[in-house]
């Protein structure tokens, strides 16, 4: 069995927008939306879980009630930070549950295909994490702003979501590393020293963090409509 967890408690203030970031629109539909959907048809997703704070939960427990999703299991609180917003919702996932899927509702274009790659990788390796490789030229510099070398773009990845786990594993991680600031759920598990699979995804699954990303994805959300 698997679970999913979608964290949708961040309030977006880099967006600049009256709206939480989850319930901003992207064409016809709120950003949360998006995701929720491509999970909930997913035939290997069980259960989700969607991470809210107290200012959005009521308009995602509305947005959420007038649609057709089958696999909610429920709306939890998040925390102060990310982490402890994923803490929350992994302990309220199934006891039945042996694999755990962590995905940002800030992330709306995540496609089934890569959905599958990663929970497959995740059941081979314990731990797998969606990432593509970096387009730019990348630099390395200290506080003084100059240039102390050019990194091997070969060897970097820029990572996403959805990351995918053990269960006992990401448990296991949250609860040795809890107070450890990451910036995301692999770091935890990088500290109990498990190896983690990267698994190719797709330019496409980008972040919605400012306003300029939102121009980009209503460009792909007209795509994704026009070859349905």
């Amino acid at each position: 069995m698997l679970s999913a967890i979608i964290v949708a408690a961040g309030q977006g203030k880099r967006l600049n927008s009256a709206l939480p970031k989850p319930l901003v629109k992207i064409g016809r539909s709120p950003v949360i939306i998006y995701s929720l959907s491509a999970l909930d048809k997913h035939p290997l997703v069980n259960e989700i879980i969607v991470v809210v704070n107290p200012k959005n939960q009521p308009l995602i427990q509305r947005l959420i009630q007038g649609e057709a999703f089958k696999k909610i299991r429920c709306l939890v609180l998040g925390g102060k930070r990310r982490q402890d917003s994923v803490y929350n919702g992994l302990k309220n996932v199934s006891a039945k549950s042996e694999w755990v899927l962590i995905h940002d509702a800030a992330r709306p274009f995540i496609d089934p295909g890569t959905i599958t790659k990663v929970i497959a990788a995740a059941r081979i390796h314990g731990a797998a994490i969606v990432a593509v490789k970096p387009k730019a030229t990348i630099k390395f510099s200290k506080d003084d702003n100059l240039v102390a070398k050019t990194l091997d773009r070969d060897k970097l990845w820029e990572i996403q979501t959805p990351q995918v786990f053990k269960k006992t594993l990401i448990l296991s991680a949250y609860k040795k590393y809890s107070v450890s600031k990451v910036t995301d759920d692999a770091a935890l598990i990088e500290k109990l020293g498990q190896k983690v699979r990267l698994v190719q995804g797709k330019y496409e699954n980008i972040k919605i963090t400012t306003a300029e990303d939102l121009l980009f994805a209503g460009l792909i959300a007209k795509r994704i409509a026009h070859a349905i």
